[in-house]
């Protein structure tokens, strides 16, 4: 794939960047001229695809179920430099028994702090130190069903 004029050079923040889309979309870009910083949970995989990325990508290792490391992500990320976009990739599904209720270090529903407290905090964060200065894209999946306003913390069901 050939650079792109209109990516090359951009700073681009890719959270969940270790699997799935996140790994596709940083490598999509990464071969489009982006300057990479990528997020994960293991330090393993985050290495590789730094690795794997080259350049100037960079890597950051946080657990999104804790919103303390959500705004620790921010605070790393923003005085690193200046960045173009970030894409809100990271999120978990079930685990093996979707009918059991995990809950995050702070007390809330496990796919409910990962998947939207999470990049909410990020964005803010972010927000606060005037980055992204071009764009946020948030990545969803048809495991988003819509809230039960009635039971945001998710004990019901």
């Amino acid at each position: 794939m050939a650079v792109h004029p209109e990516v090359e050079g951009l700073r681009i923040l890719v959270t969940g960047a270790t699997s799935g889309i996140g790994l596709e979309t940083a490598r999509l870009l990464a071969r489009s001229g982006a300057v990479l910083r990528v997020h994960g949970r293991d330090p393993g995989r985050v290495s590789a695809l730094v690795r794997e990325l080259g350049g100037s990508a960079k890597g950051y290792i946080v657990d999104l179920s804790s919103l303390a490391d959500a705004s620790r992500l921010a605070e790393e990320v923003a005085v690193a430099g200046p960045l173009e976009a970030l894409v809100n990739n990271a999120g978990i599904g079930f685990g093996a028994d979707p009918s059991r209720r995990e809950e995050s270090a702070d007390g809330f529903e496990l796919r409910f702090a990962v998947n939207y407290l999470a990049p909410f905090v990020l964005t803010e964060a972010l927000l606060r130190h005037q980055v992204p200065s071009k764009a946020t894209v948030n990545v969803a999946s048809a495991g988003q069903e819509p809230l039960d306003l009635g039971d945001l913390g998710f004990r019901r069901g």
